[in-house]
């Protein structure tokens, strides 16, 4: 019995550090209204559409997913939680970022009092709605839309404003483990920062130069060129993301993007076939190769020409459902795929310490 129970122990031990046999769809979605795109667009301005939309199209997204069974991280701008003005000034951080491009300031924005009269800078109604969804993850798009990559900004700051994310959320009773950058601008020499907060998992970016974290002053189009033709002909290489690259030496996890999901546009309507086809491939890829598939975007991408952005994206989940009957291919959200992984490399070295017992293990047997 004891050499029974001996073999058994083993057996576990070794299935446990194995990367997962399956692959797997992980879905972002980057929520911040207006917060988003302040620098770029007036909160009346032509694209109040697409953030009034947004509001519309969430719950619609939550449908689908729901339908389809499919898990997602709502990494979410923490002005958003706020249901006051004044209730968003209490979590104002003390240090905050001195943008050289003083466009960025977020905290120069003047907005209404409430959700009710100003729907683009609140949304806790519909993060409560989001929070009550099955497999749905509220996570971090930092407080402020913090800028990582551009001048001015500090660690200082941004430990700052990681800190009032992180209060923030927990005063709606949300504990956040997962961070998307705002604009994708990861910075190395911030980890440390994130452990601190409790953060342990971030969406990395595409290894690849045209998606390389950058300040915006380097969008130049010779950047952004690249990246368009990309969601069409494969430039950037493989999308799949190999379980054993996703933690980190420093204990993180970078559940890296694959690809953004770029919304419906009518003068490309002759493409989308081949939008579609380049992003079936790579779930595909994944379920075969039992890899990853992160694909991601922001809600307010759906806010015009919601209905066909809907149709898309059920073309793509339809994909999904039927990799996930061909190959046991699942659905995680970011904090599922840090948990399944940390608990893989935790039983691995449960199972490197046994592995010094051989000799007694060897006497029993």
């Amino acid at each position: 019995m004891h050499r029974i129970a001996v073999l058994k122990s083993f057996d576990t031990n070794r299935e446990l550090h194995r990367k997962p046999d399956f692959g797997a769809l992980v879905i972002s979605l980057d929520f911040e209204l207006h917060w988003g795109v302040r620098d770029k667009c007036a909160p009346n301005g032509p694209y109040r559409e697409n953030l009034l939309g947004a509001r519309k199209a969430i719950p619609m997204i939550l449908d689908l997913f729901e339908e389809f069974e499919v898990a997602a991280t709502w990494a979410t701008v923490g002005f958003l939680f706020a249901e006051s003005r004044r209730e968003r000034e209490q979590f104002y951080p003390a240090i905050r970022p001195r943008y050289v491009d003083t466009r960025l300031d977020p905290y120069s924005e003047p907005t209404g009092e409430n959700e009710d009269d100003d729907p683009v800078h609140y949304a806790a109604s519909l993060i409560a709605q989001i929070a009550k969804r099955p497999k749905q993850e509220i996570a971090t798009h930092t407080f402020s839309h913090y800028y990582c990559q551009e001048p001015g900004e500090t660690r200082e700051a941004f430990a700052a404003d990681l800190a009032s994310a992180v209060a923030i959320a927990q005063r709606r009773g949300l504990n956040v483990g997962s961070i998307v950058f705002p604009r994708n601008q990861f910075r190395p020499g911030y980890e440390d920062l994130l452990k601190e907060a409790g953060v342990v998992c971030y969406r990395g970016n595409e290894p690849h130069w045209m998606y390389r974290p950058r300040p915006r002053s380097q969008e130049t189009l010779a950047v952004r060129a690249p990246r368009l033709l990309d969601h069409y002909v494969s430039l950037s290489g493989a999308k799949v993301v190999r379980w054993d690259e996703i933690l980190q030496p420093n204990g993180l996890c970078d559940v890296r993007s694959s690809m953004f999901l770029r919304p419906y546009s009518t003068q490309r309507k002759s493409l989308e076939s081949i939008r579609l086809r380049r992003i079936a491939g790579g779930i595909r890829a994944a379920a075969e190769q039992r890899g990853i598939f992160h694909l991601w975007w922001h809600p307010h991408n759906f806010g015009a020409d919601t209905a066909e952005n809907l149709e898309f994206l059920r073309s793509v989940l339809e994909v999904f459902a039927s990799c996930r009957q061909t190959h046991g291919m699942k659905s995680l959200n970011m904090a599922e795929v840090a948990s399944l992984v940390s608990s893989a490399d935790e039983a691995q070295e449960i199972s490197s310490e046994d592995s010094n017992t051989t000799s007694a293990w060897e006497q029993v047997l």
